[in-house]
């Protein structure tokens, strides 16, 4: 909480000084919100599978499966069961998953890769068979899904059912602090769609059930010692088939959201890699559901920053700076070499931002993929992945 408050106090200062509004405006943290719910689907994909043992580098194959079943489905009969048909998908390409690995032995990182490159193969036969012929549709793109995901909004707080907006009150103050703590509130609050309420609700529920039920202990066993849980009578093949398979349905929520609410229709390639950066918001998170969604909302930012004002970008230098200095004061007395590489970090970011008027475009679009390396270098050293993540069991090894 403190960092949280840091963070924000910085991101604060840097808005008033620079007159950025856009740092800590609703506008960009809701639509770093919609960007963020593909990628923190697939981060709990990925937790989930890991947890139970099994490595999940298919993640992004499974998302394509669902975004091809479910702008089908959506097309076909409305936009509630494209959702379902894209979980339905991912669970299939999970099965997949789930018999090569836990049944077979295969090794799960090749399994993966396999699967990523079978996907593109399976969807793009699916969206022939499917869509061509249809209008304003073919090979690489659907038709549109019939129907709308509503949105829904706070009442009161973000003006929900006509209700005042006194988020939006505050924010238009233009006040130090308390205008950021309210724009990135009404941000999360006014005009969310239903299928992100239901993404917050999977992260809720991942977190009671994984923590907070026998199944979720048995479970999460079969990912940090399988032997052991074993001869306790855990069953673990069928814990980890459960596992892969919940990875799969997640997966393919998360490739028909990109159907269903970000666009309209299916076009080819439209996953852009969203499953393996959500594989770094689960590493981000440590493997733990609450740390992947806010590793998820800020690659969700990062992405969100640059389309909504491109310029923006510039000013997370000085944020940067500013960050680097504070956790240099922070680190400084236990440890110093850190202390003293984060303070050489601050100025050279403070020394690019006073040099530069704006950043060259290629960077703008790679901003979200520099922070997600960013993120994994500085996390690395406090990570703890679960013990037999990756490893094949047979019965009868320890």
């Amino acid at each position: 909480m403190l960092a949280v408050v840091a963070v924000l106090v910085a991101a604060s200062a840097v808005r008033v000084l620079t007159g950025t509004d856009a740092l800590t405006g609703s506008g960009v943290v809701n639509a770093a919100l919609r960007l963020a719910v593909p990628i923190g689907l697939a981060g709990l994909s990925g937790l989930w599978s890991e947890r139970a043992g099994v490595a999940n580098l298919g993640i992004e194959g499974m998302m394509i499966i669902g975004t091809v079943c479910g702008a089908w489905a959506g097309y076909t009969h409305g936009v509630w069961a494209g959702v379902l048909a894209g979980a339905l998908g991912g669970i299939a390409a999970g099965l997949l998953h789930a018999v090569a690995t836990v049944t077979f032995g295969v090794d799960q990182a090749v399994c993966g890769i396999a699967i990523n490159i079978l996907a593109l193969g399976v969807a793009r036969f699916l969206s022939v068979i499917a869509f061509s012929g249809l209008p304003g549709a073919g090979a690489t793109q659907s038709p549109p899904v019939r129907g709308v995901i509503d949105t829904v909004s706070v009442p009161f707080l973000a003006g929900g059912a006509g209700t005042p907006d006194l988020l939006g009150d505050l924010e238009r103050t233009r006040w130090f602090l308390v205008s950021d703590a309210a724009g990135i509130l009404r941000g999360l609050l006014h005009e969310v769609s239903w299928f992100t309420v239901l993404a917050v609700a999977l992260v809720l529920g991942s977190v009671v059930v994984l923590w907070y039920t026998a199944f979720g202990l048995r479970l999460r066993s079969a990912g940090e010692h399988p032997a052991a849980a074993d001869s306790l009578g855990v069953p673990v093949h069928r814990m980890r088939y459960c596992g892969v398979l919940v990875s799969g349905a997640l997966a393919g929520l998360a490739g028909s959201y990109l159907v269903t609410v970000s666009s309209n229709v299916y076009r080819e390639g439209q996953t852009g890699g969203r499953g393996f950066i959500g594989l770094a918001a689960m590493i981000f998170g440590n493997w733990r559901p609450g740390g992947t969604a806010g590793g998820a909302l800020l690659f969700g930012y990062a992405d969100a920053l640059q389309l909504r004002q491109a310029t923006a970008v510039h000013v997370l230098l000085l944020l940067a700076a500013v960050l680097a200095w504070t956790a240099a004061l922070v680190v400084l007395r236990r440890r110093p070499r850190t202390a003293a590489a984060l303070a050489l970090a601050g100025v050279a970011a403070f020394a690019v931002f006073q040099t530069t008027d704006a950043i060259p475009t290629q960077l703008i679009y790679a901003t979200p993929y520099l922070v997600t390396l960013l993120v994994l270098v500085t996390v690395a050293q406090r990570l703890r992945m679960p013990t037999y993540a990756g490893l094949p069991y047979r019965r009868g090894e320890t």
